[in-house]
């Protein structure tokens, strides 16, 4: 299973961006989706997760209501719709894939599959 992360860039605070992350080689359908982000000098962190169903979503309490999480299994795609950036969103995003599971996981270690990462600078 190949992970390709896209979408990152440079953005105002207060902007908006897209990443996307489309999955191949395996049946991305039954895949619950994750993404998380390093910071420079900190350690990588959780930051939304759906699962295969779509059903069941997570975010962690720094992007909630500002991030959202979603998939379209025709595309084999997920995707992190980012909303009122901030300079804290500046980080490496990573999108992830757990191929066990029915709902949505936090853990790094429950996820089976890595993106490369899509660099994001929210600039002040």
């Amino acid at each position: 299973v190949q992970l390709q992360a896209s979408g990152g860039g440079l953005v105002q605070a207060g902007g908006s961006l897209r990443l996307s992350c489309v999955t191949s080689g395996r049946t991305f359908s039954t895949y619950a989706m994750g993404w998380f982000r390093q910071a420079p000098g900190k350690e990588r962190e959780f930051v939304a997760a759906i699962s295969w169903t779509g059903g069941s979503t997570d975010y962690a309490d720094s992007v909630k209501g500002r991030f959202t999480i979603s998939g379209d299994n025709a595309k084999n795609t997920v995707y992190l719709q980012m909303n009122s950036l901030k300079p804290e969103d500046t980080a490496v995003y990573y999108c992830a894939a757990d191929r066990g599971g029915w709902g949505t996981t936090r853990a790094e270690y429950e996820y089976d599959y890595w993106g490369q990462g899509t660099l994001v600078t929210v600039s002040s």
